[in-house]
């Protein structure tokens, strides 16, 4: 008698949980969409080219919840610059010194981190621009092609 009154215990329990969880397409669709955004970064490049070339990268969090991004030096991102061929004609960071220092950038929901460099001396040709954040936990990678005419 009393492991059928245990059994209906559990049966009760098990029904009052079910019915307190909404199941329908919409909670199932937002709920789906909350656990996508989780912790979402993402990275954009633009190249402008007047008067040299101009490198716009952009980190942002488009999750819901705050990012921490790890550095191991004091070098955050680099932009190389690749000619038609595949040979590297520019890189941002030659002949830049950078602490070694191990540092974190914190970037909260919808927060942007924004790069700016130039290369102000192109010669005309076909490019591939390569843009890099050298964060060892959200490590990212952005390629654009671009003319110089």
């Amino acid at each position: 008698m009393n492991g059928r009154v245990s059994f209906v215990m559990l049966v009760i329990a098990v029904l009052a949980f079910a019915c307190t969880r909404s199941r329908t397409p919409e909670s199932l669709a937002a709920r789906s969409a909350h656990h996508k955004k989780g912790t979402a970064v993402a990275s954009s490049l633009d190249v402008r080219v007047n008067d040299g070339v101009h490198f716009a990268l952009r980190v942002v969090n488009e999750g819901d919840k705050k990012v921490e991004l790890n550095f191991p030096s004091g070098m955050t991102h680099d932009i190389a610059v690749l000619d038609e061929h595949g040979k590297q004609v520019w890189r941002w960071s030659d002949g830049r010194l950078f602490t070694a220092a191990y540092q974190n950038k914190v970037l909260r929901s919808d927060d942007t981190l924004s790069y700016s460099e130039s290369w102000r001396s192109p010669a005309p040709g076909r490019y591939i621009a390569i843009a890099r954040l050298v964060s060892q936990n959200f490590p990212m990678e952005q390629r654009v092609e671009f003319a110089i005419p």
